[in-house]
């Protein structure tokens, strides 16, 4: 190597020494090759870490007999399900087996979409627990927007194995929320991987983590620094808005020249944000209180983006008309209230009051144990809603883990129900799976048989699990 550099060394001296004399060695500006430099633009590498994901082998199958919950807020009693080349092909109570199909009898069980968890952290706060497992949360700054969840993802983390045999097929995972402005989320398909590309849902939109209420003003207060009170969050979030319209018009107007000229000055964190005003990436709002929400919104409207979904949102039943008025999803729990102030009045039936008025309402996890029971938090939170006289039906539930994450995720047109053409992401259930007593019994990802409750060789461990003591389910 160091010859070759030698060498290279002295032709180019040769060649300089000789432009003084003639033309012959050098090639003036006009003339030289146009060099293109593609990562200072950022629509020409808008996507520097693409998917690799490849669907799994699969076989035609058809599931009979079963009682189908397909997602859209229909029950089929003695249904039939056909899924073929990793899509669904044919759904209904009269469907025909053509041949050539594997059959697996379903008379007595359930069949639903693959859920979607659609506030998860998986992989970027891996298990086992620990700081050098702790990768969620940015926290050195307010504004963390430069800052892309997928980079954290340990595809080793065991528990994206645990939450698959719970039927979770795809998982949106989203830094943590210390900072007004916490970085891109990343959608993964739930399947086992050596890298982070080859659990990338394929064409997802990227997702904004902002967050508003106690997190920020306590995280940076205590460093006396912004924000540390509401009204510095809310300050904190237009200044950033303010920075990224000017960084937008820059590119904007760049662009309407034909790039012709000087391309501005690239920024990481404003690229992410102008993604956000050019409706290519999605706002996913952490917020607790009603009274924020309503601010959160005033604050779209000023700056002309969209949120597409108030994570947590434990009081999103006060103003649930008004998130249905603007189509805003509600990622929300059941159980999970009271353990801070902007929590405490946070109640079972708040999904249901979301659906009752018309919105979009989501049962989502925040925690690796929860996302293996959402079948089980969607039923706690249905039934709080008929203690409270509201008519929600199986059907109609069911999307709070299946249709209505994939819309809040931008993956609706791909996933989330069992329509022809769709992504063949399917869980058969021993029970009702909004009964305590429901199992999984096989679970499918594009058609591929990723879990089966009775047969161990389509139960995946990951890699840093070998070896280990053998515990129970």
């Amino acid at each position: 190597m160091g010859d070759i550099h030698l060498i290279n060394a002295r032709i180019l001296a040769a060649c300089l020494a000789a432009a003084l004399l003639v033309t012959g060695c050098a090639t003036t500006a006009a003339e030289g090759p146009k060099i293109t430099r593609p990562k200072l633009d950022p629509k020409a590498d808008a996507n520097p870490f693409p998917s690799t994901y490849k669907p799994f082998a699969n076989s035609p199958t058809a599931f009979v007999g079963a009682t189908i919950f397909t997602g859209t807020g229909d029950k089929i009693e003695n249904g039939t399900l056909l899924i073929k080349d990793g899509k669904i092909e044919a759904v209904g109570a009269n469907v025909a087996v053509p041949a050539g199909y594997t059959t697996i009898n379903a008379k007595g069980k359930y069949v639903t979409p693959g859920i979607i968890d659609a506030h998860s952290h998986l992989g970027v706060y891996a298990q086992p627990g620990g700081q050098a497992l702790s990768d969620g949360n940015e926290a050195v700054s307010p504004n963390t927007a430069e800052v892309w969840a997928e980079h954290s993802v340990w595809p080793q983390d065991e528990a994206f194995n645990a939450v698959r045999r719970g039927g979770v097929t795809s998982l949106l995972i989203l830094p943590g929320s210390a900072n007004l402005f916490g970085g891109r989320s990343v959608t993964l398909k739930n399947v086992p991987a050596r890298t982070m590309q080859a659990m990338k849902f394929p064409d997802a939109p990227y997702g904004l983590k902002m967050a508003c209420g106690e997190n920020p003003k306590r995280v940076y207060g205590t460093k006396n620094q912004p924000p540390a009170t509401r009204m510095g969050n809310v300050a904190g979030y237009r200044k950033a808005w303010l920075e990224a319209s000017k960084y937008a018009m820059k590119w904007d107007g760049y662009y309407a020249a034909d790039s012709k000229g000087e391309a501005p000055d690239r920024d990481l964190k404003l690229d992410t944000l102008a993604g956000v005003l050019n409706g290519e990436i999605l706002v996913q709002n952490h917020c607790y209180r009603a009274d924020e929400m309503a601010i959160m919104i005033d604050i779209a409207k000023e700056f002309g983006y969209k949120i597409s979904a108030f994570h947590h949102g434990s009081e999103a039943y006060k103003v649930a008309d008004l998130l249905a008025k603007e189509d805003i999803c509600v990622a929300t729990w059941a159980g999970w209230w009271g353990f801070k102030m902007e929590s405490i009045d946070g109640i079972e039936a708040n999904a249901a009051l979301v659906h009752a008025a018309g919105g979009c309402a989501v049962i989502h996890s925040d925690d690796a144990i929860l996302s293996q029971r959402l079948n089980q938090e969607a039923a706690a939170a249905l039934a709080a809603g008929r203690r409270q006289g509201l008519k929600i039906s199986d059907a109609e539930a069911i999307k709070w883990i299946t249709a209505n994450p994939a819309k809040m995720m931008g993956i609706a047109d791909k996933t989330g129900s069992l329509e022809a053409g769709k992504m063949a992401d399917v869980v058969l259930w021993n029970a009702n799976p909004l009964s305590i007593y429901a199992k999984t019994e096989k679970v499918f990802v594009d058609g591929a048989l990723m879990y089966d409750r009775n047969d161990k060789n389509y139960q995946p461990k990951s890699d840093f699990m070998l070896g280990q003591p053998k515990g129970g389910e």
